[in-house]
């Protein structure tokens, strides 16, 4: 930040630190989202449910998420925004543990949903303390750090919880992801709280305006409605093909509980990190000569990301195959992953920053991964086969690819 930074502007040994400890909750926090999925049909056989409640799992974590979201935005205009993460992160961990103690549907059902609560806190608040952090020209960046850890996380979730479900049950998968996330809570009350608004402009409000004039802000900004509309269907996507590829694996293609962990997860892993780096790279690379370079490259990166996850699902065999198939199609389905975020910040003012996010999440996934899961057991469970299933998902990625598309031509043409 050195002499051009503000007055008030935090100094870049704090923004530095305090994005590595946003970024390992980051990780952290999509470790315990999808350990459930990786240990499906473990839980399946041992609590005796359907395919249907087995997705409802993690639409109920999902659904109490998304309505938490924007009472955390809305407490994150005026609060001490590394305390509620702080509060955020030990009940998800908590309650991630707690899990492993559910002895029939509803009170799985219930852990899962606490989950959901804690989890909440962090995603809705970390991106707008990153918005104070760093100008605008270095935000995507940073979102790009951040994000990185996101298929990282699916990743070791997918990876940890199949292999020590595989190997001890999984009660203790469940006790062994969740507890760790305690120490990043007491790091998070070491986190400085930085300025709101300190690298935006001058002239723009900070002041948190009421919540009917916040919402007819975001309904009619363009940006960041075509923004949410393609997050929305891509969220779809990517939640249904998460919680059911692994199972997919080992019911239709042969694998064990712990391959189909693994291949998910290293899928996710190469494919996402490489994705989501080169997606942001990309669209700084394309700032210099296209109006709307996050809307592009969100856009067009569906496109090869679908054509490659239907050969995956549809035609290859073998193990390697499917691996390596799987992993080229998730390093074009993350290249969004950094560009949308920064697209939404910079789309939101200072004073609506926070609950503009959560009100873009509580839309993105009631519409898209709390239907997606239960509706692709639905199909699994009509059809007897997965693969139909996984078809509604990748459906949705061209419905994303469409709408991103439409909105940088669309919003090009506004400037």
């Amino acid at each position: 930040m050195g002499d051009s930074a503000p007055p008030g502007a935090t100094r870049s040994s704090t923004a530095t630190l305090t994005l590595a400890v946003l970024t390992a909750m980051c990780l952290l926090n999509f470790i315990d989202r999808y350990a459930p999925s990786a240990v499906k049909d473990l839980i399946k056989a041992d609590l005796g449910l359907s395919d249907e409640q087995t997705g409802l799992v993690f639409s109920a974590f999902i659904l109490v998420y998304t309505l938490a979201c924007p009472i955390f935005g809305s407490l994150a205009e005026r609060g001490n925004r590394p305390k509620l993460i702080a509060i955020g992160v030990a009940l998800w961990s908590l309650a991630t543990a707690a899990a492993a103690f559910a002895d029939d549907f509803a009170t799985l059902l219930l852990a899962r949903a606490l989950v959901g609560v804690g989890e909440a806190a962090f995603i809705t608040i970390s991106p707008a303390m990153i918005a104070d952090l760093y100008p605008p020209a270095r935000r995507n960046r940073a979102l790009t750090v951040l994000n990185a850890a996101v298929p990282l996380g699916v990743a070791v979730g997918f990876t940890l919880a199949g292999t020590f479900g595989q190997w001890w049950g999984w009660r203790a998968a469940f006790v062994i992801v969740g507890l760790p996330g305690l120490v990043l809570a007491v790091a998070a009350l070491l986190l400085r709280d930085p300025p709101r608004g300190a690298f935006d402009e001058a002239s723009a409000d900070s002041r948190p305006p009421p919540w009917r004039g916040a919402l007819l802000g975001m309904f009619t900004n363009a940006r960041w409605l075509y923004a949410t509309v393609g997050y929305i269907a891509i969220t779809f996507a990517l939640g249904g093909i998460g919680d059911w590829f692994p199972t997919f694996l080992s019911r239709e293609r042969g694998f064990t509980v712990a391959e189909a962990g693994s291949v998910a997860g290293l899928s996710i892993v190469v494919g996402g990190l490489i994705g989501t780096v080169a997606g942001g790279a990309l669209a700084d690379v394309l700032a210099k000569h296209w109006r709307e370079p996050y809307f592009l490259v969100c856009g067009l990166s569906c496109i090869p990301g679908l054509l490659l996850a239907a050969w995956a699902v549809l035609f290859a065999q073998g193990h390697l195959a499917i691996a390596i198939t799987l992993t080229a199609a998730q390093v074009f389905l993350w290249m969004y992953n950094a560009p949308v975020n920064a697209l939404t910040v910079n789309a939101l003012d200072v004073g609506v920053r926070a609950r503009g996010f959560g009100v873009a999440l509580v839309l993105t996934h009631l519409l898209g991964d709390v239907p997606s899961p239960p509706l692709i057991g639905a199909v699994s469970s009509a059809t007897g086969s997965v693969a139909q299933g996984i078809g509604l998902a990748l459906a949705a990625v061209g419905v994303a690819a469409i709408v991103w598309l439409v909105g940088a031509a669309r919003c090009g043409r506004r400037r």
